[in-house]
């Protein structure tokens, strides 16, 4: 398997990866063939999930969001392999923060942050020059893939112009062990959670929908500022993030409060540019709990953070 990795990793990805980005971009553009004319890949679960969010619009518009929404994938996928040997040079000029003075303040002030932001946009090539856009050391939350090999050249690429990569098994440990430096750390809002009693339940996209608690949880936990991250796509191959104040009093909000916030931002930059969003995963396969109850959580929540 190893042997197979390495062939996959040298003789396919990063002979990719090197290609100049008008290459890559042909490429992207026969994928999208691909991927939507012939193969249909995902198509039904992505012309589903568009059609659930936007049930106001007509057949022929959730189609052409769809359609929108694969060109953009198959830029992504590109773009992603290009992050295996991407320059620091070829980052910054690719990748600009509008206002980065919003989140330095907390720097300044001797503030770890929470960054909360979704699957919008490119968030791999984000994820490469982040450490360079804020004062903070940016620290980066990902599910270890089941391929170690490929884990482990997803983390260094990801790490490799600053980027702390934590595992979600670690998050806690390295809460703690970070107390004591100034971080911002990025956590997704938009995966869909295991637990279906664990998590938070409100409206998304017109659909039920369990939220992760993470962001809440620590920025209560530790009295971390949060603000919400948007990346927007200036053109082909070049994105500027903006930064959004959720709270600078994490500890005076109530119950369900950052969550929900945090998940409007989100939602609103889907309604606005739908294509940007990923489509293709299975988002909203887990059901509500009938007996769940937003007092009866706020409540244990409580309980637990006096304990």
């Amino acid at each position: 398997m190893n042997i197979l990795n390495r062939i996959l990793y040298y003789g396919i990805i990063l002979p990719i990866s090197s290609l100049p980005f008008f290459i890559l971009y042909g490429i992207s553009d026969f994928l999208f063939v691909i991927f939507y004319y012939l193969t249909g890949y995902r198509k039904k679960i992505v012309l589903g999930n568009i059609q659930r969010s936007f049930p106001e619009k007509t057949a022929k518009e959730h189609t052409e969001i769809c359609k929108r929404f694969y060109h953009h994938f198959c830029d992504l996928i590109v773009e992603s392999l290009k992050t295996f040997t991407i320059s620091e040079k070829q980052v910054a000029k690719r990748v600009v923060c509008v206002n980065p003075e919003l989140i330095n303040k907390y720097y300044d002030q001797g503030r770890s942050v929470i960054i909360a932001g979704g699957h919008y946009n490119n968030w791999e090539v984000f994820a490469v020059g982040v450490d360079a856009l804020i004062k903070h050391k940016a620290v980066g939350i990902y599910k270890p893939l089941s391929n170690k090999y490929f884990d482990n050249k997803m983390r260094k690429t990801r790490s490799k112009y600053g980027l702390y990569m934590i595992s979600t098994r670690d998050v806690k440990k390295v809460f703690d062990e970070e107390i004591n430096n100034l971080t911002a750390t990025i956590f997704a809002i938009d995966q869909s959670p295991s637990n279906s009693n664990n998590c938070y339940w409100m409206k998304f996209l017109h659909q039920d929908t369990g939220i992760l608690f993470g962001v809440e949880r620590y920025a209560k936990e530790y009295n971390f500022p949060v603000v919400y991250g948007r990346i927007n796509k200036v053109k082909r191959g070049h994105y500027s993030f903006e930064f959004f104040e959720l709270t600078e009093a994490p500890l005076e909000t109530a119950y369900g409060e950052i969550t929900e916030k945090s998940t409007r931002m989100l939602e609103k930059d889907i309604r606005e540019k739908p294509e940007f969003w990923l489509w293709t995963h299975r988002r909203w396969k887990h059901k509500k709990p009938e007996n769940w109850s937003k007092e009866t959580k706020a409540m244990k929540f409580q309980i637990k953070q006096q304990a």
